[in-house]
């Protein structure tokens, strides 16, 4: 039973979720999802206006009836940029910290005639809407500066993070065919410059785009367009209106089963969901100062730069997240008077493990924590609440790559459990089908939505049959959206996420979410992190846990892991074997690869290495001699 942490936010009763419910005349945030669903073209009507969007918007709200050809607001025209570009240029729009603890600042003022300078480099270069700019950039005001002044012009953005190999970013990049490619001369990683422009150039050639690099290390640039040259020419930035759903962005899955998939995105759709999620489910607004834990290679950079539309100050952060042991993070929420700080759910788990107590810093301007990558243990929720704030919102919040938004979410007006994402997001048919396809609620399965919803990309690369796209989408159910993530839809409208269903484990017979079983492990003080996959074993599927511990793996210990898992889950989850390995190997976003791991134990080939941020480690799990004996 999840434990009721706090009734509501602080503030909720002046949140702008309190406004927007006034306005819909519904009497409390589960009459208004319920409203948000079966009503759903008067909601998005209401969103529409209630968060001002900029364009012409005309009915009607939606055509057509099926997933794939349903477009939203399909006579309506807006220019993303525009719409986060709105606010006074006196106002701060983005703050960059560094491991140096360095600080710049550009207003809006400043923001807008970067962005309209470099619009006019990329249109004197022949960049028009449905050209690609690509970019390999870090966290940093470059990056949005160049998404700005591609999506002005209405050409299309993508971007990666610099540590990802040659190999990594060709794999992407190439499926797009940019006409720039900007990138910079290196990143700091632990205080240490690392240069990247040997890697650059090679990316470079093979593209055959022009090419802008941002001086960000001390090193001189060897070859291309030093991207301030790009900004000597003033000019203020133009809006042209383009259809609400032309292509934004193209995000990439994380590849770790082949090349990755480039899933496009249209302006419109991300900017009326975002918007919706940070105003309404979130309380951003204009006095907002909001960080999130990120590289330009997740989609929670986009969803971060998307709270400028809020008229919002944006910290942005690149580095290692443990400088200052473990702290940097929490000295800067102090230092900028962060009132939103987002990270992963990886993150709380090692600085508890690690003894770091964030509420020593003055958090006083702290009033929400989101949380995403994997699914919060309960320990989690209670650690944030002991141990950096007891006044504030904590917010797990789930969707994806996929959808550019999220599925379940966060209200200012809902009571947060342990354990628990608050709510479904609004507007979005948000269900869980059984094995059988049957509608549950209370039970485990298969998180689906209903019905078409706005920000559904608007297709993938190199798949104009949408044969991709319906495989990744529809092949489960038939047109309903099945999104992969085994989870559980409580009676308060809560959710609770098990894990990736491709990685659930099944022995026996028994569906067994992978959550389950790293929430009641890294309970466990000795256990840094841990990682489960089935083993395929006589006939059946057996549990194998891989732990990283700060001590040596005894026997007294495997029976205390497996003690806590039988008491915490059940008799089932327990697993057959523990194995103590140095390190676990994750994506470039910090997630577990569970099918990386479960391939190579298997002696199957994993078809993707340039996906995981530390491919080496997956020697660890191959020929172990502990798995071929009772």
């Amino acid at each position: 039973m999840s434990k009721l942490l706090k009734n509501k936010s602080i503030d909720s009763n002046s949140s702008l979720a309190a406004k927007f419910l006034a306005l819909s005349n519904k009497r409390d945030f589960h009459e208004l999802y319920e409203w948000s669903v079966k009503e759903s073209d008067a909601f998005w009507r209401l969103v529409w206006s209630f968060t001002n969007i900029i364009g012409q918007y005309n009915e009607p709200v939606r055509s057509g009836s099926r997933f794939i050809e349903t477009k939203f607001f399909p006579e309506a025209k807006i220019n993303f940029a525009e719409n986060l570009l709105w606010q006074s240029d006196d106002k701060t729009a983005i703050i960059f910290r560094d491991e140096f603890l360095n600080s710049r600042s550009l207003s809006y003022g400043d923001l807008k005639k970067k962005v309209g300078s470099l619009a006019k480099y990329f249109k004197d270069l022949g960049i028009k809407q449905g050209d690609v700019v690509a970019a390999c950039l870090p966290n940093i005001p470059e990056t949005v500066i160049s998404m700005l002044a591609a999506s002005s012009i209405g050409a299309t953005f993508s971007s990666c993070s610099p540590d990802f190999g040659v190999k990594g970013i060709l794999d992407r990049f190439k499926q797009l065919n940019p006409k720039v490619f900007i990138s910079s001369n290196g990143y700091y990683w632990k205080k240490k410059p690392i240069s990247i422009q040997e890697k650059t150039k090679e990316i470079s050639e093979s593209l055959g785009a022009q090419t802008l690099i941002v001086k960000f290390i001390e090193e001189d640039l060897i070859f291309g367009t030093n991207f301030e040259e790009a900004l000597r020419q003033f000019a203020a930035p133009t809006f042209e209106h383009f259809p609400f759903n032309h292509p934004l962005y193209v995000l990439f899955s994380s590849g770790t089963t082949g090349i990755p998939k480039g899933i496009i995105h249209g302006a419109g759709g991300h900017l009326i969901e975002a918007k919706k999620e940070l105003m309404i489910h979130t309380n951003v607004t204009p006095k907002t100062k909001i960080f999130y834990q990120t590289t330009c290679g997740w989609m929670m950079w986009n969803w971060l730069v998307a709270s400028l539309s809020c008229g919002a100050t944006i910290v942005l952060y690149d580095g290692s997240p443990l400088e200052m042991e473990g702290t940097i993070l929490w000295k800067i929420a102090e230092e900028e008077k962060i009132e939103i700080f987002g990270t992963n759910a990886k993150y709380l788990s090692l600085i508890e493990k690690e003894g770091i107590r964030p509420k020593k810093f003055n958090l006083e301007n702290l009033k929400t924590v989101l949380s995403t990558g994997s699914p919060l243990s309960e320990e989690s929720f209670e650690f944030v609440y002991r141990e950096i704030k007891g006044d504030l919102q904590l917010s797990s919040i789930s969707g994806g790559t996929d959808i550019l938004g999220c599925f379940a979410l966060g209200s200012p007006l809902l009571p947060v459990y342990s354990g628990e994402l608050q709510t479904r997001s609004l507007g979005l048919a948000v269900a869980v089908f059984d094995e059988e396809g049957r509608e549950v609620i209370g039970e485990k399965g298969e998180l689906v939505c209903k019905a078409p919803f706005p920000n559904q990309p608007v297709g993938f690369v190199n798949d104009p049959s949408y044969s991709k796209y319906k495989k990744a989408y529809f092949q489960k159910y038939n047109e309903v959206w099945c999104h992969g993530d085994y989870v559980l839809l409580n009676k308060h409208g809560g959710m609770i996420f098990y894990g990736r269903s491709d990685a659930t484990l099944n022995p026996g017979g028994v569906r067994i979410g992978t959550a389950e079983i790293y929430s009641a492990v890294e309970s466990i003080p000795e256990v840094l992190e841990c990682v489960a996959i089935g083993q395929n074993w006589k006939d059946d599927i057996r549990i194998v846990l891989f732990v990283v511990l700060n001590e040596k793996l005894t026997v007294e210990l495997k029976s205390k892991i497996s003690s806590t898992i039988r008491d915490k889950c059940s008799p089932f989850h327990v697993p057959k074997k523990i194995i103590q390995v140095p390190e676990i190997p994750r994506t470039r976003s910090g997630k577990i690869v569970e099918l990386a791991i479960r391939s190579t134990v298997h002696g199957e080939e994993v078809k993707n290495l340039e996906a995981i941020l530390n491919p080496d480690t997956l020697v660890h799990f191959k020929d172990i001699k502990e798995l071929e004996y009772e």
